[in-house]
């Protein structure tokens, strides 16, 4: 019996190697994308499912704030006056409303703030040091006590905002982008409704924030007050 021709080794020739290659990397590139796909859209969701929660919770806040609002037909100091103010304002040209009033829905955090009462509510918008956004504060001052500088004060209530506009409605139906409820203009008294648009910054898409509206209707409101 003769040698063994050479041809007949076993073995993997470069090609056949070189396609194997290629086709583990196919693969391993499909999966890849895939995964990351995947952690992408679970991202996203999280981010979109936060920003609901904060956009949620703050409406919330407002509306149980607005809904209890308290005003004295009687002023008795000058600095009660104002006793709702509306400011139609802006930061780098996005709308920043603020808004202040005296509500009877005062939060008690500690022990010697038990009981409930009358407290000035200021909504008030600051400039986000992390970040390009917005940030909503609320600071909440018994009526009976020192009020804090106006937009100072206050806790986060939400942040990543891209613009909060408020938009008053007086008993005629007519639009206002502010209210003073000292002035005669604005019947010396509340507004009949109120309308808060907050928009939250998207980072993939900055040209289309996600926006929340809430309506509130004054319980107090109608009619003159003197």
């Amino acid at each position: 019996m003769g040698p063994k021709n050479p041809i007949n080794r076993k073995g993997f020739t470069l090609f056949e190697i070189l396609i194997a290659m290629f086709i583990f990397a196919v693969v391993m590139s499909t999966i890849f994308t895939s995964y990351t796909g995947t952690f992408r859209i679970i991202g996203d969701t999280e981010s979109r499912a936060e920003i609901y929660a904060m956009a949620r919770i703050a409406l919330a806040r407002i509306q149980e704030d607005l809904e209890s609002v308290h005003f004295q037909t009687a002023v008795t100091s000058e600095s009660e006056k104002s006793q709702f103010l509306g400011e139609n304002k802006e930061i780098e040209g996005r709308d920043a409303d603020d808004l202040r009033f005296l509500s009877r829905a005062h939060l008690v955090f500690t022990e010697e703030d038990e009981s409930p009462g009358i407290a000035e509510i200021s909504y008030y918008i600051g400039e986000d040091e992390e970040s390009d956004g917005l940030v909503l504060y609320r600071s909440d001052t018994p009526a009976l006590g020192e009020s804090p500088e106006q937009g100072t004060g206050g806790l986060v209530l939400c942040n990543g905002l891209f613009s909060v506009n408020v938009t008053y409605y007086d008993d005629d139906g007519e639009i206002h982008e502010s209210w003073d409820s000292s002035k005669e203009e604005f019947n010396n008294g509340l507004p009949a409704m109120i309308s808060i648009l907050l928009q939250f910054a998207d980072e993939k898409s900055p040209e289309k924030p996600h926006k929340f509206m809430m309506c509130v209707a004054l319980p107090m409101a109608g009619g003159k007050h003197e």
